[in-house]
């Protein structure tokens, strides 16, 4: 049941939130907004537990109890960490900049760990329909973020190769480091995103 859910639920939410815009009349910014938030705060119900499924499928230490690495980092990928007076004090191009640049980056990083778990755990198909779903999410989240800027008359940053050349030679550990990076990134980000999002949402009421 949990592997049909991590398939079917996201994919209807994305099919909603993913409609094309109507052209005519300008957009009000409070639509694409509630959209996005929707979707933020439904990602956010299923970020701990595709991190936990995650770190149960790469075995010791990873699945150690009260396993942790804050100090992990990955250059390729922004930390979603900023201090309140900063965060606070991002203007609305700021803040759905930094935003779309972070999940445009998430999307590509969890096709590359979806491949590197291809690899090290085949037989783990749950894992592999909730990478999937939260790449779909992302995606999903990054459109809707898109919409909210062409909406404000903000200019909407071109995709960039956010992964630049990756080392296929890297080691499982490695990639075993690069996933764990990743998934606890994308649930950060999500915190941070329905943070911003509500935020927007206060300052565009419908």
């Amino acid at each position: 049941s949990d592997l049909r859910f991590s398939l079917t639920a996201p994919l209807c939410l994305l099919t909603l939130l993913l409609l094309p815009l109507s052209l005519g009349a300008p957009i009000s910014p409070a639509e694409p907004i509630s959209q996005a938030y929707s979707l933020a705060l439904y990602m956010q119900k299923n970020t701990s537990t595709l991190l936990q499924t995650y770190l149960q499928y790469q075995g010791s230490p990873f699945s150690d109890p009260g396993f942790s690495a804050p100090e992990l980092q990955l250059s390729s990928l922004p930390p979603a960490a900023v201090s309140f007076k900063t965060w606070h004090a991002l203007d609305d191009g700021e803040r759905l900049g930094h935003a779309q640049g972070a999940f445009l980056a998430l999307t590509q990083h969890l096709q590359l760990v979806g491949d590197d778990q291809r690899d090290l755990n085949p037989g783990s198909p749950i894992l592999l329909a909730q990478l999937g779903a939260a790449r779909l999410r992302a995606q999903g989240l990054l459109g809707n973020m898109a919409a909210i800027m062409t909406a404000l008359g903000l200019p909407i940053p071109p995709e960039e190769d956010t992964l630049g050349v990756v080392a296929f030679g890297a080691s499982a550990f490695e990639r075993k480091c690069r996933g764990y990076v990743v998934t606890r990134e994308y649930g950060h980000w999500t915190d941070r995103a329905v943070r911003d999002l509500a935020l927007l949402k206060a300052k565009y009421p419908g």
